[in-house]
């Protein structure tokens, strides 16, 4: 009700003041408890016992600012980021924009953020909270070594994370995706792996999420697929932002970056079955891109997804949009006949 009363204002703003007076928001909220331990609509996925299924994707909190927020408002987990070493600017505003007539948003931000150090202070002051809260990982843009950044990354965070995502798949920072090509993604994921491992005193070293782009050619997937299987990497995240353009009516089509929202959802989830078939189903997978409702989440765990995630729906509906999911996936599970969700994972 609120988000709906705000909505025109915060419209009639460019859309990155508009996200910080979301962010600003989220911190004034008092704090709630997140959803207690799973019932039917619990996932275990790596390890960890997810009270329900929708989270909030990488980017909307990107410097961990309101992850005990977005967790109160039924979320199931969130993952903050991405945080790259060092603080960066991102690329020149502006960067963010709102596809209305689309339902989409068209980002370039470039891993703007404050760096590690900040991110790690918030972090750690939430140790011992409940809830499960994911840490993206990044390079920063002009690093001349990017897969020791991301082992940097991977030592700071993984004593406060409830699982590391390494992020080799945004558009927005040059040379980035040439990570995932099979060789050179071999190596950052070894690498990732043995700096987590190199810290010591964690009981239960957090597991690795690989994030992946929608813009792949069937030897990638395959590639990629193989990868996560030897590593036995905890989850891959499909997908990222496109680059690509389909038909778009609004007049910011033209813009450079990454597309998102709803237009995306149709190449995300035909991406989604992609990994299910590759994978043989022996990876958990985490559902990204276009879902806005119930139903779009629903569809997206039919196809193979343990998980799912939200972020540009957010901006046209609020942030008590993951709660109305969750609410409609359970009248959705019940109606099909599931005991769970789990149940419900790859049998469309």
């Amino acid at each position: 009700m609120l988000f709906r009363l705000l909505k025109p204002a915060l419209f009639a703003l460019d859309s990155e003041t508009g996200h910080r007076l979301a962010i600003k928001g989220l911190k004034a909220l008092p704090l709630r408890a997140p959803m207690p331990v799973p019932g039917a609509l619990g996932v275990e996925v790596a390890g960890l016992s997810f009270p329900n299924p929708v989270g909030v994707a990488a980017g909307f909190d990107k410097d961990a600012e309101v992850p005990d927020a977005l967790l109160g408002l039924g979320f199931g987990f969130t993952e903050v980021g991405s945080i790259t070493p060092l603080p960066q600017a991102g690329n020149p505003q502006p960067r963010l924009f709102r596809l209305v007539e689309d339902g989409a948003v068209i980002n370039r931000m470039g891993f703007n953020n404050a760096g590690a150090e900040a991110a790690l202070e918030r972090i750690r002051a939430r140790a011992g909270r409940t809830g499960i809260v994911g840490v993206n990982i990044g390079a920063n843009k002009d690093s001349d070594d990017r897969i020791a950044d991301y082992a940097v990354m991977a030592r700071l965070m993984a004593p406060f994370s409830s699982y590391l995502c390494v992020n080799v798949s945004s558009p927005n920072t040059p040379g980035l995706r040439a990570l995932q090509d099979e060789g050179a993604l071999a190596g950052l994921i070894d690498a990732v792996i043995a700096a987590r491992d190199d810290v010591s005193g964690i009981d239960s070293p957090p597991p690795i999420f690989l994030k992946v782009a929608p813009d792949l050619e069937p030897a990638d997937i395959d590639a990629i697929a193989r990868i996560a299987l030897d590593r036995r990497l905890g989850a891959l995240v499909v997908s990222n932002t496109t680059i690509s353009r389909p038909a778009l009516r609004s007049h910011h089509a033209g813009e450079i970056g990454g597309l998102s929202g709803e237009p995306l959802r149709e190449l995300a989830q035909q991406r989604l079955r992609d990994f299910r078939k590759a994978t043989g189903g022996a990876i958990p997978l985490v559902g990204v891109g276009g879902i806005a409702t119930a139903e779009h989440a629903w569809e997206r765990i039919r196809a193979g997804a343990s998980l799912v995630q939200l972020y540009s729906a957010m901006v046209y509906e609020g942030p008590g949009l993951g709660a109305r999911i969750v609410k409609g996936l359970e009248r959705l599970m019940r109606r099909d006949g599931f005991a769970s969700i789990a149940e419900a994972v790859g049998t469309e």
